[in-house]
């Protein structure tokens, strides 16, 4: 059996954040969707799994609802359950970086449609940086991409004041997983003086889900945080396992030297 992964997130003022968690959380019970939902007063960000006719449920209902009338959904598939039960979390940010004045609903990088990119980070003057963790880059990203070497998106401010100006940096290229880490991620460099920032729209999982294999610049896998592991070309579900010794995630064959490497930690 297959299952339907939706991922989606929005920034928008939300100022009844409780009442609307009891309401989300009523409705997917109602329509067997599992998976995990934050709110914040700055926005929504899911990622959930349900029948197909639940998921389209769910999302008509949330588009019902001014606030989220351009939500758009990025559709994947699980050949096993990616998710074992319904979150629906009340959080201070949908996704932490701890900087209050980046708020990508006010001002926003340049978004980058998944089939230009290429185009984007083979410029010349143009730095290109991988906004994950490092060991999402360690198990793909693109090709000359900087990693920051944080363990949480909470360390990247620290990242850019070390190792980025404004007046010798001006072209800045970013992308994450989905896009919503980059949406933040531009706005804290604008608010620093960077003047033209751009971010992947959709991130990762779009770009592989619309550039064709024999045109993508990708290398490895795309790490997504559930049962899967990761994703490859076509969003496809991919070969990279996580290790029950060490909690890492590890490329096929490769040996952990804690203790043999096992899919489900």
């Amino acid at each position: 059996m297959a299952y339907t992964v939706a991922a989606f997130y929005k920034f928008v003022a939300i100022a009844d954040a409780p009442q609307l968690r009891g309401e989300l959380h009523a409705r997917c019970h109602e329509l067997g969707i599992i998976g995990t939902i934050l709110l914040a007063s700055e926005g929504i960000n899911a990622t959930i799994t349900g029948p197909q006719e639940g998921l389209d449920a769910l999302l008509a209902h949330l588009r019902a609802d001014l606030r989220f009338a351009d939500l758009e959904a990025k559709l994947s598939a699980s050949a096993q359950q990616p998710f074992q039960r319904l979150k629906v979390k009340l959080k201070r940010e949908i996704v932490t970086l701890g900087v209050p004045k980046a708020n990508p609903a006010v001002r926003v990088g340049t978004y980058v449609d998944a089939v230009d990119w290429n185009d984007l980070i083979r410029s010349d003057g143009v730095i290109l940086i991988d906004t994950r963790n490092s060991y999402e880059y360690g198990v793909g990203t693109f090709p000359g991409a900087l990693d920051p070497g944080t363990r949480s998106f909470g360390e990247f401010p620290a990242y850019v004041a070390k190792n980025l100006d404004p007046k010798t940096n001006k072209k800045v290229a970013m992308f994450c997983t989905g896009g919503i880490r980059c949406e933040k991620a531009t706005a804290l460099m604008l608010g620093l003086g960077f003047e033209h920032v751009y971010h992947l729209k959709g991130g990762i999982l779009k770009y592989l889900e619309v550039v064709p294999p024999d045109q993508s610049l990708w290398r490895g896998e795309c790490f997504v945080f559930d049962e899967r592991v990761a994703l490859g070309q076509g969003v496809a579900e991919g070969s990279t396992t996580l290790c029950r010794a060490c909690g890492q995630p590890h490329a096929p064959g490769e040996i952990c030297p804690l203790g043999p490497k096992q899919r489900g930690v």
